[in-house]
Order: C-alpha cells, then structure tokens, then sequence
C-alpha cells in the first residue's frame, strides 16, 4: 500500500474530502502535527505522497512558530526529490516560499465561497472539473507565483490561486478539500478571525450548505485525476 502524509497545523483543517479519494486509490493516509511532533525526524523519502494542509498562520512567521523552519526544510527536501507534493492553503504558501516566492499580507482577507478564474492550463488539466463554481476561500496572505511554476487559476484578490509545477507538485491556495462535512467546526476554530472581519457565522453556514455538496464532488474529481497521473 502507499503512504501518504499530511502534515496538520490545526485538527479541524484535515484532507476533508480528499481523505477517502486516497484510501480508494490505494493510499494509506497518517497525520503529523505541527507544533506537536518532530518535523525534522520524518524521512519524506519513505513516503508516496506529501501533503502539507492548512492553518491560520503566515508562512513567514517562523520568528513566532520555531517548527516552520524544519517545516519549510521538510517541503525544500521533497520538492529537490521530485516526488509528489501537494500542499492546500498554508501548504501552498509555504511550498511557495521553498520555491524562492515571496509571501505577504494580501490587500484584503478572502473568506467565504466564490469561483476562481481557471487559466489555459488549468483548463487542460484536473482543475477543470471546478469550472466556474464556487470553492471555499479562506486566507489572508497570498503569494508570488514561484519559478519555474504555472498558474492554473486566480480570482481578483489573489491572482495565485493554484499552481503546478510539473505533474508530481501541486498547490492551491483555496480549499478544494472543503464541504459540508466538518464545516462547523472551521465556524468555531476561525470564530475570532470571523468576528475581526465582520462575517456573519450564519451567512457562512448558508453558504456552505447551498454549495459544500457540489464543491466537495468537484473537489473529489479534481484531486481524483492528479493522483491519476502521478
């Protein structure tokens, strides 16, 4: 069986939706905590696939959260081997800044549902199947796009929505993973960032049941096709 691993920076930002298109492609999926267990002791060799997920802290902000050093060193190390690495929200921005990007505060907070704009590219590959549909924002930073990468999709805040580089590393900056499933508990771990940008809690939850089913079908054919391809 393959291993997968994702690395958690908070319990309720999980692989979501993506967690049983691994299990029936043939992955065995584990979790390792940031903050928690030792980053620098994983061997990313030994491991099929690396996912890096989400979480509400800026990819520069090491001076404060000492374990993205080893973090950002475990991502440097995958992406000079060549083998699969996926990274979703923070994930993206920190493979990003592996990549010699920069990332910094964007003009404005992005949170709630919305469509990204797909590129050429992102229309020529699994990315289509989001079409223009609404998937789940919810970031504060963006990121220049990383060399030697292409940009598969943008919105007008964040003109780095996702992007590749070859067929083994992929990111994304918005939450593809996200439905309806577990969505409660995003409302309560984000409860003061909701409440610092005035966003009402039942809007979000309406949203969320009028689009989380037919975003996560989306979600599942996406991440379906690119594990595919590896």
């Amino acid at each position: 069986m393959k291993r997968a691993l994702a690395i958690r920076h908070v319990h309720f930002e999980d692989l979501g939706v993506f967690g049983p298109v691994l299990q029936a492609q043939g992955y065995a999926v584990a979790y390792a905590d940031a903050g928690l267990d030792d980053l620098a002791a994983i061997d990313e060799s030994v491991v099929d696939l690396l996912i890096v997920l989400g979480g509400p802290i800026g990819a520069y902000e090491e001076e404060y959260y000492p374990f993205l050093k080893d973090e950002l060193h475990l991502i440097g190390r995958r992406l000079e081997s060549g083998r699969p690495l996926l990274g979703l929200c923070l994930g993206a921005q920190l493979m990003a800044r592996a990549m010699g990007a920069e990332v910094r505060p964007a003009p404005q907070k992005e949170i709630g549902w919305g469509p990204v704009t797909l590129t050429d590219a992102g229309l020529a590959g699994p990315l289509r199947h989001l079409g223009c549909e609404p998937v789940l924002h919810w970031h504060g930073d963006a990121f220049s796009l990383p060399d030697g990468a292409v940009r598969l999709a943008s919105t007008r805040i964040c003109p780095n929505q996702a992007f590749s580089r070859g067929p083994s590393v992929l990111g994304f900056q918005f939450h593809p993973e996200a439905g309806i499933e577990g969505f409660e508990r995003w409302l309560i771990g984000h409860a003061v960032e909701i409440s610092s940008v005035r966003l009402s809690p039942d809007i979000l939850r309406r949203e969320t049941l009028m689009y989380g089913a037919a975003a996560a079908e989306r979600g599942r054919a996406v991440i379906g096709e690119w594990l595919e391809g590896l």
